[in-house]
């Protein structure tokens, strides 16, 4: 089965910076596009960045309010996709959830099959 592992979260000051990682195990790392999501105070996950499959050549899109600030990126040599987090914000304080799915990269989270556990990233003034 598809296993993802989250790594990288922890405490920062606002206007820092974090690089989150993903290990996907269990799956053709490159058939599957990989997203990144939060979820803070709000019930409801929000959507971060997403890269692509290799077959959609591993486009990057990003939320609304990431956008400028955030980077993902993936190395499939080593199954793994990275969320580089600059400029951090006490609002980006979250637990932050790697995804993937077969195919092509989307937005919603209903669209992805599996899920990490996440890692919390703290972002204090």
């Amino acid at each position: 089965q598809v296993q993802l592992v989250e790594s990288g979260g922890g405490l920062v000051q606002t206007g820092g910076s974090l690089r989150l990682s993903c290990e996907l195990s269990g799956g053709s790392f490159s058939a599957y596009a990989m997203g990144w999501f939060r979820q803070g105070s709000a019930d409801e996950r929000e959507f971060v960045a997403a890269v692509d499959w290799n077959g959609r050549g591993e486009s990057a899109y990003y939320g609304t309010f990431v956008t400028g600030r955030f980077t993902i990126d993936r190395d499939d040599a080593k199954n793994t996709v990275y969320l580089q987090m600059n400029s951090l914000k006490p609002e980006d304080t979250a637990v932050y959830y790697c995804a993937a799915k077969l195919g092509p990269a989307y937005s919603d989270t209903a669209r992805y099959d599996f899920w990490g556990r996440g890692t919390q990233v703290t972002v204090s003034s």
